[in-house]
């Protein structure tokens, strides 16, 4: 005999909103990134192209009387505009722990401690990260994770609902009566800041794309889908 609808729905009280073996290990993990403050420098190319579009259009320009262009179009005030440097002092001393460098670039923060994804608890790089419990959705799970890290999420955006992305932690050959583990990736931005207080873990580090991958090279494949930039 069929079971009533409110039979049913009266059984999936409680689940968790996503399907999954209930031996997994169910992991949000932030990527927490600082947008180019900068644009970035024009390929070579490219400039080549715009130095030959500018010659070639002041070749065959239209000529315009002297009197047209009084004052060379500059008007009565000129302003000296000096711009400030690309290249700040963190990267002048390749500090990693500041926000002020790679200022063209995009910057991920990186934490340095125990986690909860390595089998023998020892200190490794990872992104800021929480088990999955009793929180209403994961990407609250998140937003705990984050903000437990910087204290604050006044200064940050996360963006959508949904993980950017996932992969799978298998148990090694020694360690096989741990659980395996499902890492969902979600997307943070920096907001309105050049500085953040960093706890909760033993060390920290803003890298560029090029050097995360430096980082996680085993994972290269699956962070080259993830983040374009």
């Amino acid at each position: 005999m069929q079971r009533s609808c409110a039979t049913v729905a009266r059984s999936l009280i409680g689940t968790r909103g996503f399907c999954t073996s209930n031996s997994d290990k169910i992991v949000a993990s932030v990527l927490f990134e600082r947008l180019p403050v900068v644009v970035p420098k024009i390929d070579p190319v490219v400039y080549a192209f715009q130095e030959f579009r500018f010659r070639w259009r002041r070749q065959y320009r239209r000529a315009y009387p002297d009197d047209f262009l009084k004052n060379g179009g500059k008007g009565d005030y000129q302003i000296d505009y000096v711009p400030a440097p690309r290249v700040t002092e963190a990267d002048k001393t390749n500090d990693k722990r500041s926000l002020q460098r790679a200022l063209d670039r995009r910057l991920y923060l990186l934490l340095y401690g125990k986690t909860v994804v390595a089998p023998d608890a020892k200190s490794v790089w990872h992104f800021p990260e929480k088990v999955y419990k009793s929180e209403e959705t994961l990407r609250k799970c998140a937003e705990s994770s984050l903000k437990s890290v910087i204290g604050d999420l006044s200064n940050t955006y996360f963006v959508g609902n949904a993980p950017m992305g996932h992969t799978v932690i298998q148990p090694t050959e020694n360690a096989q009566d741990l659980l395996s583990c499902k890492l969902f990736f979600f997307k943070s931005q920096v907001n309105a800041t050049n500085k953040f207080k960093i706890g909760k873990c033993d060390n920290y580090v803003w890298v560029t794309k090029d050097e995360l991958l430096e980082y996680f090279p085993e994972q290269a494949d699956l962070l080259n889908k993830m983040i374009i930039s």
